[in-house]
């Protein structure tokens, strides 16, 4: 008996690209250039217009560099139901990548009911700071806003282990927040947010695991050590050095991330993500009398006669052919 698994490239996908009030470029480089090496024949990309009713220049000139010529200029829940379900001028797609609001999100899991796979439910941008005493408390402050400015329902989360830790970090967002240019969305999407007091390691790891974030920070010396107690997350930044912003732009990794827990589940974007596993088998007749004593009673036992049978009836003329 012989078995192979082969990788084979999912031929037609589509990326949206959230344009509305930030030009999210590259998010174009973390899903293009993993298809263009997966090797997939299509892609397609949305992305809604900006105010001036065209997408912007940055976008249309990143997707250019990658590749992409078919790019079509919609966005939100209506450009995943156009690729999930095809249009006159969007060709239906195998899978959707990328990451929206929550509106994009939901349609991207209502399209699975059509026959189109998704990446991950990946809506507003999330972070989970935990902060120990060894932490610079304006590095934590920032690295909550950094995400906060994405939407006004991304969510920012810090775990810290002191009350005065807290204090110090609330004073610094505070401070910090105040001559950013996108001041009046972060202070909304404040409003989700929170700064959790946890003394105990073990139990502010216990929630970080249970929040599962699509993004954790840990800022403390110790956070190599700290490493081994996270089992759910999206991507971890370790140390005061490591701001997620690194992630999002030049580290190396994907910055297309699970949300919404879903890191309990899912992993983040990948080559893989834009490739098929395909199994082949084969059997020679003595591998087949082999197998032939496992298989007839499993099926029989599962009263599927005629997956019993398909084997009898070749044992049967290997014996007549006194193969």
């Amino acid at each position: 008996m012989k078995c192979i698994q082969k990788s084979v490239a999912i031929e037609r996908v589509g990326i949206y690209i959230p344009g509305g009030t930030a030009p999210l470029f590259s998010t174009i480089l973390m899903l293009a250039l993993p298809a263009q090496i997966a090797g997939c024949k299509e892609v397609v990309l949305c992305s809604p217009p900006t105010h001036e009713g065209k997408i912007h220049p940055v976008i249309l000139a990143t997707a250019y560099i990658c590749g992409i010529t078919e790019i079509m200029q919609v966005g939100g829940s209506q450009a995943i139901a156009a690729m999930a379900i095809g249009t006159a001028s969007i060709k239906k797609v195998a899978k959707i990548f990328g990451p929206g609001n929550q509106y994009v999100t939901a349609a991207k899991e209502k399209a699975i009911s059509y026959g189109v796979a998704i990446d991950m439910p990946a809506g507003p941008s999330e972070v989970l700071v935990y902060a120990d005493e060894t932490c610079n408390p304006s590095f934590v402050a920032i690295d909550l806003l950094s995400q906060a400015e994405h939407g006004i329902d991304s969510q920012v989360v810090c775990v810290t282990t002191s009350d005065v830790l807290a204090d110090q970090i609330a004073n610094e967002i505070e401070e910090l927040v105040a001559d950013l240019p996108r001041k009046d969305i972060i202070v909304q999407a404040l409003k989700n947010s929170c700064i959790i007091i946890e003394s105990e390691v073990d139990k502010a790891f216990k929630f970080i695991n249970d929040y599962a974030p699509e993004h954790l920070i840990i800022a403390s010396e110790s956070a190599s050590d700290l490493a081994s107690k996270i089992v759910n997350a999206g991507s971890v930044f370790l140390g005061n050095f490591c701001p997620e912003s690194v992630g999002d732009y030049a580290s190396g990794t994907n910055h297309t991330l699970p949300t919404y827990g879903w890191a309990k589940s899912y992993s983040g974007v990948n080559v893989d993500s834009f490739t098929r596993k395909i199994t082949f088998q084969s059997a020679t007749p003595e591998g087949l009398v082999s197998l032939g004593k496992l298989v007839i009673p499993m099926a029989e036992a599962e009263h599927l006669q005629a997956h019993a049978n398909a084997v009898k009836i070749r044992l049967d003329y290997l014996s007549k052919q006194k193969i």
